[in-house]
Formats: structure tokens, sequence, C-alpha cells
């Protein structure tokens, strides 16, 4: 059924919304234009509740599992990005991990998060590439948030971002990563076209969950 006043948090688009999913705990629209599928505002956790289940997590930058896992972003921009190159690590985290290896790898990258490091001068800078590492799923605004990371790279900067994308509906009812509470936003491989398409971006999509914009 489509819904008329439920308008996408990311392409702002309303008469394309569909219901797509619903479980015990949420309900799952998608947008039709951009292929977002959200959670309506109605389920967002409180942002104290929200940090809770942050402060939760274990991402610590000595266990070479994550370090591992990181590495599947931060290897193609240190392969396509000349050393020296700037950067901001968007959503960093309890534990800032990924802008170490980075910085260590001779991309000097400085952090941002809502919660743990809420530092408002990053956005008086300009960089290189900006890394938003299972971020978006939780993003609010996305529209908001990726347009104001993406004004800020240079040309020929690269915005890189990891998240499980949504393959389709039947795969997505029995998807886990759709039960984190604080997940809200998921991405297919589709919005990414689409966002490539709106900032004339080129595109590049790596593994099921790597995917980088080059402006």
């Amino acid at each position: 059924m489509t819904r008329e006043v439920l308008a996408c948090p990311l392409c702002h688009e309303a008469k394309a919304v569909e219901s797509f999913h619903r479980d015990i705990q949420r309900e799952y629209v998608r947008c039709q234009q951009c292929g977002l599928v959200f959670v309506p505002p109605e389920y967002f956790l409180s942002l104290e509740a929200e940090k809770k289940y942050y402060d939760l997590h274990n991402n610590n930058p000595g266990d070479s599992n994550y370090r591992k896992f990181l590495g599947r972003l931060a290897q193609p921009l240190l392969e396509q990005l000349p050393p020296g190159s700037r950067g901001l690590d968007f959503g960093s985290g309890p534990g800032p991990t990924l802008s170490k290896m980075l910085t260590r790898a001779g991309l000097p990258t400085a952090i941002y998060d809502p919660f743990y490091c809420d530092d408002s001068l990053v956005w008086n800078q300009n960089y290189d590439f900006i890394t938003a590492s299972e971020v978006v799923e939780h993003l609010r605004r996305p529209h908001f948030e990726l347009s104001r990371l993406w004004s800020l790279l240079r040309p020929g900067g690269i915005l890189g971002v990891m998240t499980k994308r949504v393959i389709d509906r039947q795969r997505f009812s029995t998807w886990h990563y759709k039960n984190d509470p604080t997940h809200i936003a998921y991405f297919s491989e589709t919005t990414f076209r689409w966002l490539a398409d709106s900032w004339n971006a080129d595109l590049q999509i790596l593994g099921p969950d790597v995917v980088l914009l080059r402006k």
C-alpha cells in the first residue's frame, strides 16, 4: 500500500513510499525512487537510549579481526589516494580505529562522532576523502548528513561508505541486520546509484558492503 504522507529521508519523495516489511518490533518502508528502506520516525530510539546501545560496542583498535574488517574500506582508499591525502572519519564511534589505520598508512585522518567526538571544527575543513564505516544505517537525516559530507570533499575526493546492502524483500524479512534497534536506514545498490546520479559522482561498488563515490 502506497503511503502519501511519509517522505523519504534521503530523496524527500513522498508519493513513491510503500510498505516493505513489518515485524513485531517495527515497520519498514521503501522509497521506490531512490530505493532506500527506512524505519518511520515513531520507531526511533531516544538519543539517550541510542548512546547506551553504542556504549555496549566493543570496537577495540587492538583487535586484529576488527582491523581486518575495516581493511575492506581502508585498502581501496590507500590504493587510490596519494600519500598525504587528508581525510575525515565520520561516525568514528567509541573506539576510533579506521582513522588510526589510515593515519599510520600515510593518510592523516580526523574524526567526528555526534556522541563521542562532537568537534564542530571538522565542518570548517575540506578533505581529500571521508569515510563512513557502519554509519549510514544509523542516520535519521541521511540527506542532510550525506550532503554535508559531500560538500566538504575537494574535487576528485572520495566518500567511502561501508554498510550492508538490501537485496530484496524476501531476504530482508530474515536479515539479522534489520534487528539492531539503532539501524533505521538501509541502502541498496539502487540507492547508491541514485546518489551517484544526483551528485554526478563516479561510483565503485566493492563487494557486498563497500562503495566509493568520487567527486
